[in-house]
C-alpha cells in the first residue's frame, strides 16, 4: 500500500482537523512536521506544484491538497476509492 503522508504544522488547526478524518477513517499515515524544518517546507512546496499551505495531503504520489480538498473528497466518496486503489 502506498503510504498517506500529510505535511503539517503544530498550531494548524486544519492539521488537526485533517488528521482526525483520516484516523476516524481508520488510515494510517505518515505526518511530516515542517514547523520549523525548512527543508521539509521546501519540499512539501516542491512536491505540492508550489502550494505553501498546510496541510498538504499525498495519497501516494497524487498531491490531494488542504483539508478542504480532503473534506471534499471524503464527501463524494472519492476519498475511499483513492485509498483503496493503493492496496
Amino acid at each position: 500500500m502506498k503510504p498517506i503522508t500529510i505535511y503539517t504544522k503544530s498550531w494548524c488547526p486544519y492539521c488537526h482537523n485533517a488528521k482526525a478524518l483520516l484516523r476516524r477513517k481508520g488510515w494510517t499515515f505518515t505526518e511530516i512536521d515542517i514547523t520549523t524544518d525548512r527543508e521539509g517546507q521546501a519540499e512539501m512546496t516542491k512536491r505540492a506544484g508550489g502550494r505553501t499551505s498546510v496541510p498538504q495531503i499525498f495519497i501516494g504520489e497524487e498531491p490531494i491538497g488542504g483539508f478542504d480538498d480532503l473534506r471534499e473528497l471524503d464527501r463524494s466518496g472519492e476519498l475511499a476509492k483513492k485509498v483503496a486503489a493503493l492496496s
